[in-house]
């Protein structure tokens, strides 16, 4: 679909370049018989003379336009094509991003998927013969599952460290502080 679109546009800015390149031609030619049928320039009795003196004076309007062409247009459409690169460079990139993160994304899934049916067989083995809970929860109906059980690894709650800071307890300077924020006057 995009490949199609930029053809197009493609197609149509070759189409303008040739039109205005036929329009030059016309207008050079326009201004030498207007040249040469006021009399402005060489006119001698020879027809071949004058063809080829008006023939060059075409061509240097021509010349003139097209210098006039690169010094006033062509920047601004080298600009265009430079910013027109850049956007499809960054869809590109943008489109190869999405593209890695939702493989990173399915590999992720596939390990948590396999990290719990590690989980999951380790229990079985520990426990022969019993029942898993969340297969038990599906029986009778709780509402657990299999990413609920979270087995026993042994690993023991500690108290987290204090830092210096305590935000629940009381202020240290018995200063309290009123609904405005601000603290209120210590009552001696």
């Amino acid at each position: 679909m995009q490949a199609g679109i930029e053809s197009n546009r493609e197609h149509d800015q070759a189409e303008i370049r040739l039109m205005g390149l036929i329009l030059t031609q016309a207008v050079s030619i326009g201004i030498a018989i207007g040249i040469f049928d006021a009399d402005l320039w060489i006119d001698l009795d020879d027809p071949t003379v004058n063809g080829v003196t008006y023939a060059m004076a075409a061509f240097a309007v021509q010349g003139l336009a097209y210098y006039l062409f690169k010094m006033f247009f062509q920047q601004g459409m080298d600009e265009r094509a430079r910013m027109s690169s850049q956007e499809r460079e960054r869809r590109n990139r943008y489109r190869s991003m999405e593209f890695t993160f939702d493989r990173r994304r399915q590999d992720m899934e596939m390990r948590m998927q396999e990290a719990q049916l590690e989980t999951e067989l380790k229990w079985m083995e520990e426990h022969p013969g019993q029942t898993p809970p969340w297969i038990e929860a599906r029986m009778y109906g709780n509402s657990m599952t299999t990413a609920d059980f979270v087995p026993d690894n042994g690993v023991k709650e500690i108290a987290p460290l204090g830092l210096g800071i305590d935000f629940g307890g009381e202020q240290s300077d018995g200063r309290v502080r009123g609904t405005d924020g601000k603290f209120k006057k210590k009552k001696e």
